[in-house]
C-alpha cells in the first residue's frame, strides 16, 4: 500500500523538518541528557546471550572464542523427517538470560521479522517463553517487533500476569514508511500497535529515561547523538495517530517536529539495552544502532558511571555506511576499547571487514543460533 503526498507541501515542510527534526530530535536528546541522573545500575555474575534470530543460520561459522567468553554454535541439524531447521530472516531477536546469586532472570530482545520464525527458532533453542520475565524492544522498526503479536497469541497465556514490554519511548509506536524511486510516493510499512498489546494483557513502559528492567539489566533511555554519527538514510516516520487509533501521540512531540507530519526518521526514542557484569564491565546491546553506536555506549558509560566496557553487540546500522564514515566510526570505537564487538543484524559486511582489519583480537562472529556467556 502507498501513500501519495502533495510533493511541493512534502518537499516545503520537509525541508525545513528534516532540518528542524535534526535539531528537534538533537533538542530531545539534549533535554533527555540534561534530565537523566545516573541511575544505581545492578552488577549480574553471569550473562548468557542467546542469538533467536539473525539474517541466517551459518552452520560453517568460524572463529575461535576468545579468552574471557564462552561461544557455543548450533552447528547440526535437526533430523531430515523433522523438516525444519533454525529460520534466517531479515530481522533481529536476542534471548537475554541473567544471573545475580540464587536470582535468575530471562528477558526477550527484540522479535524479528516473523513470528513464524521466531516461535520455530525459540522451540528448536529450547528457550520456554514461560520463563521469560519480561520484553523488550528497541525501536519502531517492523524487523525488530514484526514477530511481536503472534508470539503472544502462541505464548501468552502461559507467561507471567504481569508481563511488561519495554520501549524506549512514544516514538516506538509511530506509523513507518520506506522510500521508493519516486520522491511523491512512499510504502507504507507498519506501526506497533498499543491496542494488541493491550488485548494481550500486555502492559508497556515507556523508558525514555535510563530504568532498571527486573533488577538485572538497565536500559539507556533516548540516547543523545554526541559523537561524530548520525543517522544514515533509512526509514520516514509519521508523527501522529491515525482515525483508526494506529500510530504515536503527536502531542509527545515538540511542535517543530510536527511542521511535516511525515519527517525523516532520527529514532528519538531508539534505546539500547545493557547489563554490567561482574569483574567484568558493561554489556551494551545496540539492536540497531541507529542512534549511533558510540552513542549508545557512551550513554550506557555516562548513566550508569561504569567507564569499563566489556562488549558492544548488536546492529550498528553501518552496512549502508561509506567507507569514509565507516571508519571514523570505527576508530571512535574503537577508542572506547571494548573487550569484545559482536556485529550483528545491519552492521554490515563493510563492518565485519573494516573491523577485522583494525580490531581482529575483538572482533566475535555471529549467526542465528549462537550463544555469549560472559562471567562466571
Amino acid at each position: 500500500m502507498t501513500h501519495e503526498f502533495d510533493r511541493r507541501g512534502f518537499l516545503q515542510g520537509s525541508a525545513a523538518t528534516v532540518g528542524v527534526a535534526l535539531a528537534g530530535t538533537a533538542l530531545h536528546g539534549d533535554h533527555a541528557h540534561a534530565q537523566a541522573a545516573r541511575i544505581q545500575v545492578p552488577t549480574v555474575d553471569k550473562l548468557s546471550i542467546r542469538v533467536v534470530s539473525d539474517s541466517s543460520h551459518d552452520i560453517f561459522i568460524s572463529g575461535e572464542a576468545p579468552k574471557g567468553v564462552g561461544v557455543a554454535r548450533v552447528r547440526l541439524l535437526p533430523p531430515p523427517r523433522v523438516q525444519t531447521t533454525l529460520g534466517g530472516e531479515w530481522g533481529l531477536s536476542l534471548f537475554i538470560e541473567t544471573h545475580k546469586g540464587s536470582e535468575r532472570r530471562n528477558h526477550l530482545l527484540d522479535f524479528g521479522y516473523t513470528s513464524e520464525v521466531l516461535n520455530r527458532n525459540l522451540e528448536i533453542l529450547g528457550v520456554d517463553p514461560a520463563k521469560i520475565d519480561a520484553l523488550i524492544v528497541s525501536h519502531g522498526h517492523y524487523d525488530h517487533f514484526g514477530g511481536l503479536i503472534g508470539f503472544l497469541k502462541k505464548h501468552r497465556a502461559k507467561m507471567p500476569a504481569d508481563l511488561t514490554l519495554y520501549t524506549g519511548g512514544e516514538d516506538n509506536f509511530c506509523m513507518r514508511h520506506s522510500r521508493t524511486g519516486n520522491p511523491d510516493v512512499f510504502n507504507e510499512g507498519a506501526a506497533l500497535d498499543r491496542r494488541e498489546l493491550a488485548d494481550h494483557r500486555v502492559k508497556t513502559v515507556l523508558a525514555e529515561q535510563p530504568a532498571v528492567i527486573g533488577g538485572h539489566i538497565f536500559t539507556t533511555g533516548a540516547i543523545p547523538r554526541r559523537s561524530i554519527e548520525k543517522v544514515l538514510p533509512n526509514t520516514m516516520v509519521e508523527l501522529a495517530v491515525r482515525p483508526d487509533g494506529l500510530g504515536c501521540n503527536a502531542r509527545h512531540f515538540a511542535p517543530a517536529e510536527l511542521q511535516g507530519k511525515i519527517v525523516a526518521d532520527e529514532h528519538a526514542h531508539e534505546h539500547a539495552t545493557c547489563i554490567n557484569v561482574k569483574d567484568r564491565g558493561l554489556v551494551v546491546i545496540s539492536s540497531c544502532g541507529h542512534a549511533g553506536i558510540v552513542n549508545s555506549v557512551l550513554r550506557a558509560q555516562e548513566v550508569s558511571g561504569i567507564n569499563k566496557v566489556h562488549a558492544v553487540m548488536g546492529g550498528f546500522h553501518l552496512a549502508p555506511a561509506p567507507k569514509p564514515y565507516l571508519d571514523q566510526v570505527l576508530a571512535e570505537l574503537k577508542k572506547l576499547d571494548p573487550d569484545f564487538v559482536v556485529p550483528m543484524h545491519c552492521s554490515g559486511m563493510n563492518f565485519v571487514n573494516a573491523a577485522t582489519a583494525m580490531m581482529p583480537e575483538k572482533l566475535i562472529l555471529c549467526t542465528t543460533g549462537s550463544q555469549f556467556t560472559f562471567g562466571a
